[in-house]
């Protein structure tokens, strides 16, 4: 994920809100390969909404060190789908569908307590609204990041079961460069040409539809 733009002073809300974001987006990744089944994922204790079970521990160092990290990949067998390509989809997309749902809940509890639908103490609504926009934020952020069509985001797992099959064994080939391209677009000044404009305008677009999803109700 991209480098995060807070202060030190807000660390424990990022690790809070980067906790439940690395958390259920796996968790809905399991779920996701469970339903269409492919118990992989359960075996090995991934079907859980325990944490400890999805953080990588120098993932999660890095992101506060150099701002990029990652959480344990969930495992996969797609022998086990009847429909691998539509599974695969779904399994894929199920993640950063998660973040979104996430950041949507979140912005919906802002625009309570903004409408003083939600009333307490004044240092207890700063503290969880502090925390609601970093929630708000990082999910948001997480959800664009992971559409991106790089190896090895969802977003090109996406395109790569969606593509027909000579342009998935041609996807296949060359997907280590597709790898080390990103690597250079994130660790070099490329990034701000490339991943910020898409961070810029998804975010724009993700809270407008939250915008006009909630108009009627307020």
């Amino acid at each position: 994920m991209p480098f995060l733009p807070f202060g030190l002073e807000l660390i424990p809300y990022v690790v809070i809100a980067l906790i439940i974001a690395f958390t259920l987006h796996e968790f809905a990744h399991a779920y996701v390969a469970y339903k269409f089944g492919d118990s992989t994922a359960k075996d090995q204790g991934r079907l859980t909404l325990n944490p400890l079970a999805h953080l990588d521990p120098l993932g999660t160092i890095l992101i506060f060190l150099v701002g990029f990290g990652w959480a344990k990949p969930v495992p996969v067998n797609r022998f086990f789908f009847k429909n691998p390509r539509f599974a695969g989809v779904l399994v894929s997309i199920a993640g950063p569908i998660s973040n979104l749902l996430i950041a949507f809940v979140g912005y919906f509890f802002l625009i309570l307590m903004a409408n003083d639908f939600i009333t307490m103490p004044l240092q207890v609504a700063l503290i969880v609204d502090k925390f609601l926009n970093i929630l708000v934020s990082l999910n948001i952020i997480l959800f664009i990041f992971n559409l991106l069509p790089f190896p090895p985001l969802d977003g090109y797992r996406i395109i790569e079961d969606l593509a027909p099959r000579d342009v998935r064994v041609k996807l296949t080939q060359f997907e280590n460069y597709g790898a080390l391209i990103f690597l250079i677009i994130i660790f070099t000044p490329l990034d701000q040409y490339i991943i910020y404009p898409a961070f810029e305008y998804g975010r724009e677009a993700t809270v407008t539809l939250f915008n006009w999803i909630l108009q009627p109700f307020f």
